[in-house]
């Protein structure tokens, strides 16, 4: 494609690495990625992505700001508190890319629209704070054959790892690393446990890093590893995951074929 002048000078320190180039630009502005959530993890997520040339971006949020989100959802302001999550984050996503077409999708996710809010999209993200929401978005995103970018974070502890199980790789999905959700009240939620707000920022950066990695087919992508990064110790370890045979989705003889195990 012809870059316009202003292109050229936006995206100038992409351009000029020899890894990504005009090629890799192109790549980025053609993309078309879904976020899952506009709080702590997909700000920075969406921020990044608009600032790269992500051409679409879509966002899934039926939330509203509130005070105690701007500690870490960086997105929002004080002045957005009771506005909702996609508006403001499309403002903020306007500011720092005006080329970038945004599509907020102000509603919860769930198994009755979650096939045809990811189907138009390349490639999903998923910065949702809750078990049901993550294998929800694992299951759609394997039955699509979408590559699906996960992150989560909580107290100090993020995690990060990309699922590309439904391309028939032989790579494992997100239930291949949790067969399925913790009982309740086991792993506490964020308003319950606490989290480091500039977590967020440093794991949703790297949650970017690697969404750009996969549009553009460059470096080493994280299917089949699981990154966990410990704030408190600044320790980072780096886990193979395997394919589980017996994962009632990607294994040989899958019992989840369809999203109907979701629905209300």
């Amino acid at each position: 494609m012809d870059f316009t002048e202003d292109q050229i000078q936006r995206y100038a320190r992409h351009i000029v690495l020899p890894e990504v180039g005009g090629i890799g630009q192109e790549k980025l502005l053609n993309a078309r990625v879904l976020v899952i959530g506009a709080g702590g993890l997909g700000a920075p997520l969406l921020m990044y992505l608009a600032a790269a040339g992500v051409g679409t971006l879509g966002v899934v949020d039926d939330d509203s700001v509130d005070l105690s989100n701007l500690q870490r959802q960086v997105i929002h302001g004080t002045g957005d508190i009771g506005m909702a999550k996609v508006e403001s984050a499309g403002r903020t996503v306007a500011e720092i890319n005006p080329e970038i077409s945004f599509v907020p999708h102000p509603v919860r996710l769930t198994a009755g629209n979650v096939d045809s809010l990811i189907d138009s999209y390349d490639l999903v993200a998923d910065g949702s704070d809750n078990f049901e929401t993550r294998f929800l978005v694992n299951d759609a995103c394997h039955l699509a054959g979408k590559t699906l970018v996960s992150a989560a974070i909580l107290r100090f502890e993020g995690q990060i790892a990309t699922f590309r199980s439904g391309r028939g790789q032989g790579d494992p999905c997100y239930r291949c690393l949790y067969r399925e959700a913790p009982p309740p009240g086991l792993v506490p939620s964020c308003s319950e446990g606490g989290v480091l707000g500039a977590l967020a920022g440093a794991v949703g950066s790297l949650q970017a890093i690697e969404v750009l990695k996969e549009i553009m087919g460059i470096g080493d992508s994280l299917a089949g590893w699981l990154i966990i990064y410990d704030a408190l110790s600044s320790d980072t370890q780096k886990m193979k995951l395997s394919r589980d045979p017996t994962c009632p989705l990607c294994g040989d003889t899958p019992s989840i074929t369809d999203l109907s195990a979701h629905a209300a």
